[in-house]
């Protein structure tokens, strides 16, 4: 049986999956998001290849719709490499953000021995875990785990049944039912606070090491879900495996050695060294393999028919991606670098010339202030320089795309784009809510949200902004969608326009719009935090309250708002109050109050909160109903 070492898998190119949006950002995917690089593949032979997993990818892909997981690229990674359609039998899983070794088959006939030897737990699995609180020397865990709420585990009961010799599927008198779970743990060394465990399981429950690590009190660091220390990923790491070859019965180990970052982290936690620019860039492209393929051809042929290509998203997103004070957008083929005052040293030379060096047609730089009120004048060179700082200019006006959804941006005009990457997801809640429905837009800005509506098949849009080249602006990105929108004198001459552009304060046309006794199912409110414009002032805070009433005022029965809010001084708490002293203002009653998570490529650091705050807000529709008060706590 012939064995391929990692250095003999020299991979080809792409598969070309799909198109994934221009020629140009095609080309940047295949170089900056292959399927997998030769040195994830540990080890292979004819019926067995092993792949070190990184953070940030899952096992199984959540969204039929958009395989990104490790079985998937691997699929794709091989059949580039051999040509046809490889067979790839999976039989293991880690958690996405748990790096490390994972075995697949390449042979049905290698399918039964190998699931044998994982259903009797023969196999040896080891992990490489960094942990904060862990006392003493080693020991052995057992404890009993169920499921708990929102996708965690939760202890039971610890060591009542630990002289059991089957350790499957067992259930307890009256209403605590668990299954054991053992874990065998070896502490190596410390630094500080820090300790750097070996762990062995016995058992393989979900969760299993997390979860009894942090009953034990010492959670894994970065595991924002049992308790850990904030950390840029989760601190754990299948390092080996052990197993018998189901073909040819010899003892084989298959290693991945311990990622930079977890190394790097025990040493020196939150003081290490800066981050290295070409690693960080890569690591955080593995989050976004899923992204930059958005729109590809599935490979099964029943797999579920993709959504369009999405071609503009979040590379670096500052801590979370272990990069304080730096965060990088992808826009085509060409990248947009921010630099945030305060929020960390940055060797600004150093990242800008590793993004040159992916590949990227041309980076511009953007220099964001503590405050945005703070600026005069955002199209200043020494905040954004018109010109890139490396590369070639894109065009005046770049069309990206969201799910397939052509939007126009303008890279070098100031700190804004025209368009907010964090509200992608929230376009796509309107995009399917909108389906004959009548849409209004409060501070429309270039209009985006007005057209993913209209896309989705909105009887009739409002967009209210008090900038005219904005609405102009949003004119082009309706055009670019082969819908046409135009402007009018004011809200009450919007009702004999299917998509109609109002230029006016946004409180003015709302006090309008419910003297006129206009209803719209659909509200969509995403104020800045602060604005002066036309002679009004808005400031995030009593102003948003204000501003829910009025929308409220115009949200027909059953309606619903989807009100956004950017302001780091606004807590989780008030912002979810706000939204009910309006109802209560209003005299309006929410049948449903929910809250938007944001796109992953902008989920926060371990133990922050995100920038971005969502609610969709459903109003009853009877309109008899009571408004009911503010809850006391924020729901998790």
């Amino acid at each position: 049986m012939s064995e391929r070492r990692p250095d003999q898998a020299a991979a080809r190119p792409d598969a070309r999956a799909g198109a994934g949006g221009v020629e140009g950002a095609t080309t940047l995917r295949e170089r900056l998001w292959p399927p997998l690089r030769a040195e994830q593949i540990v080890y292979e032979d004819d019926a067995l290849v092993a792949v070190h997993k990184p953070a940030g990818v899952t096992s199984q892909a959540a969204d039929p719709s958009r395989p990104d997981d490790i079985l998937h690229r691997l699929r794709l990674y091989l059949g580039a490499r051999d040509g046809g359609r490889p067979y790839v039998g999976s039989h293991q899983r880690l958690d996405r953000d748990t790096s490390g070794v994972l075995v697949f088959t390449k042979r049905r006939d290698a399918n039964p021995a190998l699931a044998r030897q994982l259903e009797s737990r023969s196999v040896r699995k080891e992990y490489v875990a960094v942990v904060t609180g862990w006392r003493g020397p080693g020991r052995a865990l057992r404890d009993w785990l169920r499921p708990a709420k929102e996708g965690a585990v939760e202890v039971v009961r610890r060591g009542a049944r630990a002289d059991r010799a089957h350790a499957g599927a067992s259930r307890r008198p009256g209403r605590l039912e668990g299954k054991l779970a053992v874990t065998h743990v070896e502490p190596l060394r410390r630094r500080g606070e820090r300790t750097w465990l070996r762990v062995r399981i016995e058992t393989g429950r979900t969760h299993q090491i997390r979860v009894q690590l942090a009953h034990a009190g010492a959670p894994v660091d970065g595991d924002r879900l049992y308790g850990g220390a904030p950390a840029p990923r989760l601190m754990l790491h299948a390092g080996a495996i052990e197993l018998v070859h189901p073909l040819t019965g010899a003892p084989l180990r298959v290693e991945a050695p311990a990622p930079p970052e977890l190394v790097a982290w025990f040493e020196r936690g939150a003081q290490g060294d800066p981050p290295d620019p070409e690693r960080a860039l890569l690591a955080a492209a593995e989050g976004r393999w899923g992204l930059a393929h958005a729109g590809g051809v599935p490979l099964a042929p029943r797999a579920v028919p993709p959504r369009g290509p999405t071609t503009a998203f979040r590379l670096v997103h500052g801590a979370a991606d272990g990069w304080p004070g730096f965060a990088v957008d992808v826009y085509g083929e060409h990248a947009v670098a921010h630099v945030f005052e305060g929020e960390g040293e940055v060797a600004l030379d150093d990242a800008l010339d590793a993004l040159d060096a992916l590949g990227f047609a041309g980076v511009y730089l953007k220099r964001r202030p503590r405050q945005a009120n703070e600026l005069v004048d955002t199209r200043q060179d020494r905040w954004a320089p018109a010109a890139p700082v490396r590369g070639r200019p894109a065009p005046d006006e770049l069309t990206v795309f969201e799910d397939g959804l052509p939007l126009l941006v303008r890279l070098g005009d100031g700190l804004s784009t025209g368009l907010f990457l964090d509200q992608r997801d929230n376009r796509a809640r309107v995009r399917q809510l909108a389906r004959g429905r009548r849409v209004l837009n409060l501070f429309a800005y270039t209009c985006a949200f007005s057209v993913a509506a209209a896309s989705g098949g909105a009887a009739s849009t409002t967009s209210v902004d008090v900038a005219a080249p904005a609405l102009d602006w949003g004119a082009r990105n309706f055009a670019a969608s082969a819908l046409e929108a135009r402007r009018v004198d004011g809200p009450d001459a919007a009702l004999d326009v299917t998509h109609a552009l109002v230029r006016g304060e946004v409180f003015e046309a709302l006090d309008r719009l419910a003297r006129g006794a206009q209803r719209f199912e659909l509200v969509i409110v995403d104020p800045p935090t602060y604005s002066s414009a036309r002679g009004s002032r808005f400031r995030s805070g009593t102003d948003l309250r204000r501003l829910l009433v009025a929308a409220l005022a115009v949200t027909a029965p059953g309606g619903e708002v989807l009100v956004s809010s950017n302001d780091r001084r606004l807590s989780t708490e008030r912002f979810r109050r706000y939204a009910y002293e309006a109802a209560r203002e209003a005299g309006r009653a929410y049948e449903r109050v929910r809250s938007l998570p944001v796109p992953h490529d902008f989920r926060p650091a371990a133990g922050a909160r995100s920038h971005l705050e969502s609610l969709l807000l459903t109003t009853s529709a009877d309109p008899e109903a009571r408004p009911a008060p503010p809850p006391r706590r924020t729901p998790r």
